[in-house]
């Protein structure tokens, strides 16, 4: 039974083949196939870049390549009111056909042969869309090729897709193409605000361009709406009410401005998202409008100073989104560069980087926040820093140095920790100039001696705020939910416990960078921050967070010139402080907490001596509490003073070795480092000092604990005049204990001094040795060579 079936098929189908008219039918199906193949529909429109905020408000429009204002509008912007008119009035059939409408091409052939002449068209939407893609004379033959062509679009587009192509598309006169351009630039408003009498309105338009302008014949247009209107009333296609209110709503349009907001973020999304028509920044409308006008405004008073430029970063410290961006006070301002984006211009960053200095120093256990360093005049290998205001305030807590951002303390943290780990952690959190001049940087760097941009000073405080992680900062909606920021891994770069005690330090606000008119005012909010001012007063830097938001504020001229009046405290922190005045003002998010980690990484409380911040030993009557990270912080018994054997009327002192069987006293002195010591007795401030050794002992202090040497660099090469050679200086650092140094030349006794004393010679060329000795027979060496010039 199957075979004959079989048989009968293969019969039919070798008929088929036979026909020529399948053949016919199959040879016109190949070439429409080629055709459709090697001549697809042109539907890559240049179309204007919108740049969308992140509630989908327009900020900025470009024009497209052609010079054309051609918005796309997007699906969901084509509403059902306006869907519904377009077809009425277009195409009533849309949905219906195969890209043409038969019924209605004979219809309009019978009308133009019964008239002599071209009466009417009867192109559907489809055949609209192909003659604004591809322009031809209007004729039968290019009637055809559209029919052609229509047929194609149809094939490889849907309904709703055509729809919205023709909508981007139709000409509204002048360089304005697509209904959402003519809805922003005549209505200041986006389609799926707009009113039926609107919609009518820019529906009429494209058949008339040249006649019905708006702004110039609003009374013709009102009358050619309300005739559509009342078609529509006819027709029942919109209730009674909403009819009669288009038709008495009063038409008052005229042509725009593009939006131009947030000019430099724009620019910057355009060049790195080339050729996609709208994308969607992380902005918040209100907040930008706000940071402008602040931003403006500021720059505006401080003109008068000689200031003329800032730069403004608000980041979301959950989500990691920019919800502001100001590259300049004025973009539109071009005799001070106003186009130039401050947020990703490179600049010295002062101070602002040491935050990151000291939780890595927390995190590597070498101080706590009331850990005693040392803020004196000291030399690091020819390296000799000064404080902002040339004073020095000797010994103090960590937690004060960083508060009031004292340099020796901080370039001595540096020394400790290391410029190639620093500037390691800094090339994790991604500062790509600081990776370039990796080779070049020093001590300096912590002061100020390194390019940065706002961006990245930004991040990394955003950073601190997330418990020492940082993200990269999102400039734009993340198209895949699998991107959303929160899901990002980030790069740690301090422990939670670190970040946390750097956001407490930063929380103080009894500091010497505190504004001007601040203090005690309900004016300054409830914020961690740190200023920063580059060498020469150059750059004005200001950055702070709360749980909320991190601030990034950048003061200065773009064109390098340095102003006398400039600072961190004084012209940055005040704007800082109006931004989150006005942005987050009586913030209900609360503040940071101690953060819970491991036991081994947990900060904790402990009673500490105030004057070394160790724990308190023998002579530390009165301790008091300081944060430590439980198996981190260093665990040393504080030395601030030492156990010392004198005679009865303390002019004298003992060593073990000569100390007398009766009539010694032990008695307690400072136990200050060389440095301290040094700077008490160059300030004369009074301290007590050991008393000198028994002179008639004979033994020899022994160890390498020798005076430092500090006016010369080690294994460095010097040029002298050799008609007119200049003298050098030789100087030291000795225990508070030594009352005699000598100095010593090529191993030959050159002169004695006192520890303070400064001691000058006239070299010669060749290698020179270099000794300093002190009255217990220690001492250091150290090489350098003389030449002449």
């Amino acid at each position: 039974m199957q075979g004959p079936i079989l048989g009968n098929v293969r019969g039919i189908i070798n008929r088929m083949w036979k026909s020529r008219v399948v053949k016919t039918l199959i040879g016109i199906g190949l070439i429409g196939f080629a055709l459709d193949f090697f001549f697809p529909v042109p539907t890559n429109v240049p179309y204007s870049t919108l740049i969308a905020a992140r509630d989908g408000s327009i900020l900025h429009a470009f024009l497209s390549r052609d010079d054309k204002w051609r918005m796309y509008a997007e699906l969901d912007e084509i509403t059902p009111t306006l869907r519904d008119a377009i077809l009425f009035k277009e195409d009533k059939y849309f949905r219906y056909h195969l890209g043409f409408n038969p019924v209605a091409m004979l219809r309009a052939t019978f009308r133009n042969l019964l008239k002599g002449r071209r009466t009417s068209g009867a192109s559907t939407i489809t055949m609209q869309t192909v003659r604004l893609l591809e322009p031809r004379e209007r004729t039968y033959g290019s009637k055809f090729i559209e029919l052609l062509r229509a047929i194609q679009l149809e094939l490889h587009y849907s309904k709703d897709e055509i729809l919205q192509l023709y909508l981007n598309l139709i000409p509204y006169g002048s360089n304005i193409e697509g209904l959402k351009s003519a809805s922003l630039l005549y209505f200041g408003k986006p389609p799926v605000l707009l009113s039926l009498a609107e919609i009518t309105t820019l529906t009429i338009i494209p058949n008339r361009p040249s006649s019905l302008r708006l702004g110039e014949r609003n009374a013709l247009v009102v009358q050619e709406r309300n005739r559509w209107l009342t078609r529509f009333r006819t027709a029942n296609l919109f209730n009674e009410t909403t009819i009669t209110d288009a038709i008495d709503e009063p038409l008052t349009v005229r042509r725009r401005a593009a939006p131009q907001l947030a000019p430099h973020l724009s620019r910057r999304l355009r060049a790195s998202f080339p050729g996609e028509p709208v994308i969607h920044a992380t902005l918040r409308p209100a907040v930008q409008a706000t940071a402008e006008r602040i931003v403006q405004n500021y720059a505006n008073r401080i003109r008068a100073l000689g200031v003329h430029n800032a730069a403004v970063l608000v980041v979301d410290n959950q989500t990691q989104e920019v919800v502001s961006y100001v590259g300049s006070a004025n973009f539109n301002d071009v005799y001070d560069g106003g186009q130039v984006d401050g947020v990703r211009a490179v600049r010295s960053p002062g101070s602002a980087l040491k935050p990151l200095l000291y939780g890595l120093a927390f995190d590597a256990g070498f101080i706590t926040p009331k850990t005693k360093l040392a803020d004196v005049p000291t030399n690091f290998a020819g390296y000799e820093p000064d404080n902002y205001d040339r004073r020095f305030n000797g010994p103090v807590t960590a937690e004060f140095a960083l508060g009031n951002s004292l340099n020796l303390p901080a370039v001595a943290l540096l020394h400790e920790i290391g410029v190639t780990p620093f500037i390691a952690t800094l090339r994790r959190a991604s500062f790509s100039t600081i990776k370039k001049q990796a080779k070049g940087l020093g001590l300096s760097m912590i002061l100020g001696g390194c390019g940065v941009t706002l961006e990245e000073m930004t991040r990394l405080y955003v950073g601190f705020a997330n418990n020492g992680e940082v993200k990269p900062l999102q400039f734009r909606m993340a198209v895949d939910a699998t991107l959303s920021p929160k899901k990002q891994t980030g790069v740690p770069i301090l422990s939670p416990a670190a970040a946390y005690l750097v956001t407490y330090t930063l929380t103080q606000i009894t500091r010497p960078d505190l504004p001007n008119n601040f203090d005690n005012s309900y004016h300054l909010p409830r914020i961690a921050w740190k200023t920063g001012t580059s060498y020469g007063r150059r750059d004005a830097w200001s950055i702070g967070y709360n749980q909320r938001y991190t601030i990034g504020v950048w003061v200065g001229n773009f064109s390098g010139a340095g102003v006398a009046e400039l600072s961190g405290a004084n012209t940055a922190t005040p704007l800082l402080f109006q931004l989150f005045n006005a942005l987050d003002d009586n913030s209900s998010n609360g503040w940071f907490r101690n953060p819970k980690g491991s036991a081994a990484l947990q900060l904790s409380s402990r009673l500490i001596c105030p004057e070394t911040g160790d724990i308190p030993g023998e002579f530390c009557p009165n301790p008091v509490t300081d944060y430590f990270i439980m198996g981190v912080s260093r665990y040393r018994r504080c030395q601030h003073r030492k156990a010392v054997f004198t005679n009865a009327a303390g002019t004298i002192s003992y060593c073990a070795h000569c100390r007398p069987d009766s009539g010694s006293v032990r008695r307690s002195y400072p136990n200050l480092a060389p440095e301290v010591a040094a700077f008490y007795q160059s300030s004369h401030v009074p301290f007590e000092r050991i008393p000198p050794h028994n002179p008639v002992c004979e033994r020899i202090f022994g160890g390498s604990e020798g005076p430092l040497i500090t006016s010369l660099n080690e294994g460095s090469e010097y040029f002298i005049n050799p008609k007119q050679p200049a003298e050098m200086e030789l100087g030291c650092q000795a225990a508070n204990d030594v009352q005699e140094v000598y100095w010593y030349l090529n191993d030959k006794l050159y002169r004695k001094a006192l520890p303070t004393q400064t001691v000058f010679f006239r070299p010669r060329p060749g290698r020179l040795k270099i000794s300093c000795a002190d009255d217990k027979g220690r001492h250091s060496d150290m090489h350098v060579v003389v030449k002449n010039e």
